[in-house]
């Protein structure tokens, strides 16, 4: 997977990528793909969920490809209404945000609060050498986040902020490796009142480690603290290195704090874990990563998420890695605007900022496509429009249902337009799209790359 932030990629793809999608193709034609790992276009690691205005919108890191470190430049945005088609918002907030940061741009949370979006983020200070927590701020949850201090708002060499607001309105901002600490935030979300109060870290707050006397409790990383139901949460990275995920629980949001157990337990093929938890629509979800992608591995992580309930006495349940993820809440509306970076499951396309506005699927070659799961087209669809573009000859959007075999309903042809961001709208006639479906944009026609896509609508 090479990603390549603007302009056109200069070479293929991964092999190992492209060959395990192949095989797969080759092997199982026609099924539908999993939905986990949830973003398949570049390596995401460590979520951070936020529900707002009927979506979930998901921050997260983003780990280069071919890393043997945790190199990490930038953070992106993604969002879905039904927690199986996610749209890539693209990368509103990097390094270059903050003018005092050197490097890592690692795990960090995002809040809404007054109207204003905040997101709270480990870098290296250029000026130190350590690691400050810095927080950007937006207007809106896509961005672009600016730097709202010009400065950390803490620092002492910790990372893995976590932010949550109670009930009573009084905001606390955790981090810590190996420490776990907090301040009060105040109202206006960049600054605190008082110092910064580190947790005691015990057996029974935290749950003992074995062997390992310079670090006696499980605890590692990554808090993430909330409240549900009158009790307070925090859910962690727990015994470096290979992660499984912890949680204690308090009835106060300072503690004191009593392990509970294990929600997910080591698996996978990352030996770091990162857990955020939201409730949405009705149901309770989890969010980790791991390293299921082809070239996956510790430094080369996915976002994955999967549905759950809390048992009768608020405790959680051990979750497992799944590849089915979360199901489907409701259906996607074809026939209003869709963002082809909308994408449930694709193989071969890339994403990258638009010259037509927000992001657009790139990179296409002959047999690329993206699956997009439960489209409602009702009593039928009667054309097809995109909003495409070309560089070189253009190539064709075979619509097809139920797989990359499936029934054949339309096909667009795309013409050369004079250059992969010069856009035309193209329509075609569709016919047999009726019913709830799995659509897929399956592309075809010559050698190299084809075409663009920026949006698509049926009617």
């Amino acid at each position: 997977m090479q990603y390549v932030s603007s302009g056109r990629a200069a070479g293929r793809r991964g092999i190992a990528w492209l060959t395990a999608l192949l095989c797969l193709v080759v092997l199982v034609p026609g099924v539908a793909r999993a939905d986990n790992p949830i973003v398949q276009t570049i390596y995401t690691a460590d979520p951070a969920p936020l529900v707002h205005n009927g979506r979930v919108y998901l921050y997260t890191g983003h780990d280069e490809d071919g890393s043997t470190w945790f190199t990490m430049r930038e953070w992106r945005v993604w969002s879905s209404a039904d927690m199986v088609n996610w749209t890539d918002h693209g990368s509103p907030m990097s390094l270059s945000t903050f003018s005092w940061a050197s490097a890592d741009a690692w795990a960090g949370q995002a809040i809404q609060r007054n109207g204003k979006f905040y997101w709270y983020v480990p870098v290296k200070n250029r000026s130190t050498g350590r690691m400050a927590i810095g927080v950007g701020v937006s207007d809106s949850p896509t961005g672009p986040f600016r730097d709202a201090l010009g400065r950390p708002l803490v620092e002492n060499g910790e990372i893995d902020p976590s932010v949550f607001i109670d009930d009573n309105g009084q905001a606390y901002l955790y981090w810590g490796n190996p420490n776990l600490w907090y301040v009060r935030l105040n109202a206006d979300m960049i600054s605190y009142s008082g110092g910064a109060t580190q947790i005691p870290l015990t057996a029974a707050g935290f749950g003992a480690r074995s062997g390992n006397t310079s670090r006696p409790t499980l605890y590692e990383e990554g808090p993430w603290v909330y409240k549900r139901n009158g009790l307070y949460y925090n859910v962690f990275a727990a015994e470096c290195c290979s992660e499984f995920i912890g949680y204690s629980t308090a009835t106060g949001p300072t503690g004191p704090w009593t392990y509970r157990g294990t929600v997910m337990p080591r698996q996978g093929s990352s030996f770091t874990n990162h857990a955020g938890i939201i409730d949405f629509n009705g149901g309770s979800y989890f969010f980790y990563h791991n390293g299921a992608l082809p070239g996956g591995g510790g430094f080369t992580r996915s976002v994955a998420v999967e549905k759950f309930s809390y048992n009768a006495n608020g405790t959680i349940p051990t979750i497992n890695m799944t590849t089915s993820g979360a199901p489907q809440v409701g259906t996607l509306n074809p026939f209003g605007r869709q963002e082809a970076e909308t994408i449930a499951w694709e193989s071969g396309v890339e994403t990258e900022p638009s010259g037509d506005g927000g992001m657009n699927v790139g990179w296409i070659e002959n047999g690329d496509w993206i699956k997009v799961k439960g489209v409602a087209f009702g009593g039928g669809a009667r054309s097809f429009t995109a909003r495409v573009a070309s560089g070189t000859s253009g190539g064709r959007i075979e619509l097809r249902l139920g797989g990359t075999s499936g029934t054949l309903v339309g096909t667009c042809t795309v013409p050369g337009t004079g250059g992969w961001q010069t856009w035309t709208t193209v329509s075609c006639p569709v016919s047999g799209a009726t019913g709830t479906q799995d659509l897929y944009l399956r592309f075809a026609g010559g050698s190299g790359y084809l075409l663009n896509v920026n949006w698509w609508q049926f009617t």
